[in-house]
This record gives C-alpha cells, sequence and structure tokens, in this order.
C-alpha cells in the first residue's frame, strides 16, 4: 500500500512534452533581439520558470526593455506549435489510467495554457476540476503555495502527497512546502535534480512501480 494518498503532477515536462518547443520558441525570439542563446541555455534557465521571469533573463541579455508585443506574440505562437506537434510524456498516459490515488496538476502556467495542452494530447478528462495555475493566486515556484492550495484543495496534508517535477523551482517549491518529490529526469540532461528529489526517475512507466 501507498505511503502517499494524492500524486500533484506538474504539467509542462511531467505531463505535456512542452517544454523544448515552448523553449525553442523564446530562444528564437529572443535571439532576434540579440540574446544569442541557445535550447541548452533555455532548459536551464526558463524551465519550471513563469513567462515573467524568463521576460527578466532575456532583457539581461539583450540590455533592452523587451517590446510590449513580446508575450502576446510568443503565446500566439507556442499555441499553433503546440497543437501542431504536442505530445503527451511518453507513457503518462497510461500511468494516469492505471493511478489508484487521487492526483490533481499544479503548473507555473497558465489554467488556459494548461487546460490547451492537456486537451491537445488527450489528458484534459482526467484533470477536470483539479487543475491548479500559480497565476490564479500569484504565486510562483519556488514558492510552495501552489502545492499547498492543491494539496488542501484535494482534502490532504502535504506529507501525504507525492509531487512529481521535472525543473529546480518546481522541486524547491515542494521540498519547501513540506512534501515529499519525486524527479523525472528525462530532460534532466545536466542532472540538475540528482540529491535534490526524494527519488527520482528517467522512465514515467516507473512511477506506478515507485508509488
Amino acid at each position: 500500500m501507498s505511503k502517499y494518498k494524492c500524486v500533484i503532477f506538474d504539467c509542462d515536462g511531467v505531463l505535456v512534452d512542452s517544454e523544448p518547443i515552448g523553449n525553442q520558441i523564446l530562444v528564437d525570439m529572443a535571439n532576434d533581439l540579440g540574446a544569442e542563446i541557445d535550447l541548452g541555455f533555455a532548459m536551464s534557465h526558463f524551465k519550471g520558470s513563469h513567462f515573467k521571469e524568463c521576460v527578466k533573463i532575456i532583457s539581461v541579455l539583450v540590455k533592452q526593455s523587451i517590446p510590449e508585443t513580446f508575450e502576446n506574440e510568443y503565446r500566439t505562437r507556442s499555441l499553433e506549435e503546440f497543437e501542431k506537434h504536442l505530445k503527451p510524456i511518453e507513457g503518462v498516459t497510461q500511468v494516469i489510467e492505471q493511478l489508484q490515488l487521487p492526483f490533481c496538476v499544479a503548473s507555473s502556467g497558465m489554467e488556459s495554457k494548461m487546460r490547451f495542452n492537456l486537451n491537445v494530447v488527450g489528458l484534459l478528462p482526467y484533470f477536470e476540476n483539479k487543475m491548479f495555475s500559480c497565476y490564479t493566486i500569484q504565486k510562483f515556484k519556488p514558492e510552495p503555495d501552489v502545492f499547498l492550495w492543491a494539496a488542501k484543495t484535494m482534502g490532504f496534508q502535504p506529507q501525504e502527497c507525492i509531487v512529481i517535477e521535472d525543473s529546480i523551482l518546481g522541486v524547491q517549491a515542494a521540498k519547501k512546502g513540506g512534501f515529499d518529490v519525486f524527479g523525472f529526469t528525462a530532460h534532466d540532461y545536466n542532472n540538475e535534480l540528482d540529491g535534490l528529489c526524494t527519488k527520482t526517475f528517467n522512465k514515467m512507466s516507473n512511477l506506478l512501480e515507485m508509488l
């Protein structure tokens, strides 16, 4: 029997394979402004963060203020690319279908983005009324508020939940809130999560056994 009573999933990079797509668009747009960065830089500095923090980093790199149209252009381009190319993380659909514990999703992304992406990959029906966005409460990872909100709404204490994360900011947020956290390392190319998490795993199909 699992020691955990609830599973809290991050969204980008854990449920949907959106990180390479979204970050490449940010790279292209930042480079248009003279940033001269690549996808590796973006995955290290942008992954798990919310959009305003990414823009701050880009503005420092290009030594100028970012155009007001930047965010709208990014959101338009990313939704177009997600609709064409987004896939679920390999194995996650089968995990969700077999999971015997209550579960939800807590993300740094807007709820509208979560809903769009989960719908594209066919996972939305599993998460209706169980989506928690940092934007809703205006508290962003590495602050733990979104996970605390998710746990309380689901009816559990932090120590009864396990958080599934793929970013340093997300892991820090979970630990700060008193949660155990499993680090999903399929895209952790620099082994940044080693030693930070309760456990790490690189295949989603291993999660049920770990629980």
